[in-house]
């Protein structure tokens, strides 16, 4: 028997106000991510709120958090709050809840790197250092020449010994196209024997 058959055999004969103070005994799902019928959904507002909440101050991380909450509470499939979020949990290196919303906006935005690129950084911070470089592969895979994927697989693979060919490139790539910083970083790599 089924949690709802359940709790609809257990209020019978005490009467309909019972069953209606039972969560669980809901058809309607509960919880912060439960997703809205397509007709109560509400994409610009879960837009515009990820925008108010992206905004915030550097100082102001609770803001934001309970910005893009809300935002999702409007449209659960809405990828960039989800991005976002995930962003806000691996600055607090909440690992395991930014790898999950990275995981969700990763399958929402399919040719967004971002997400992947994300996703990479929290695996890396996890010592996952192959399943780092892979998911920052898998980003320029979507978006070829994407300078951040770029700047962060080649300083994965030589952070982890697992420079190849590749490597070669990418560095070059990150010598013409990069900020001062990241070509200084990049010459001076290509400079020293791996």
């Amino acid at each position: 028997m089924s949690l709802r058959g359940r709790c609809v055999a257990a209020a019978a004969g005490v009467g309909l106000l019972v069953v209606t103070g039972f969560p669980a005994c809901s058809s309607t799902p509960r919880g912060p991510y439960a997703p809205l019928s397509a007709s109560a959904r509400d994409p610009a507002e879960a837009r515009r709120l990820t925008l108010l909440a992206a905004g915030q101050p550097a100082d102001q991380n609770a803001a934001a958090e309970r910005l893009l909450r809300q935002a999702l509470g409007h449209d659960l499939y809405h990828g960039p709050a989800h991005n976002n979020l995930g962003v806000l949990y691996l600055a607090q290196g909440k690992l395991y809840e930014a790898a999950g919303e990275f995981e969700w906006a990763r399958k929402l935005m399919p040719g967004h790197p971002d997400p992947r690129l994300n996703l990479g950084l929290v695996l890396e911070q996890a010592g996952r250092s192959d399943e780092a470089i892979a998911s920052y592969q898998a980003a320029l895979e979507v978006y070829p020449g994407h300078l951040p994927s770029v700047q962060a697989l080649a300083r994965a693979q030589l952070r982890h010994g697992r420079s190849d060919a590749q490597t070669a490139a990418l560095l070059d790539d990150i010598c013409l196209r990069g900020d001062p910083v990241w070509r200084a970083w990049a010459q001076a790599q290509r400079l020293r024997p791996h």
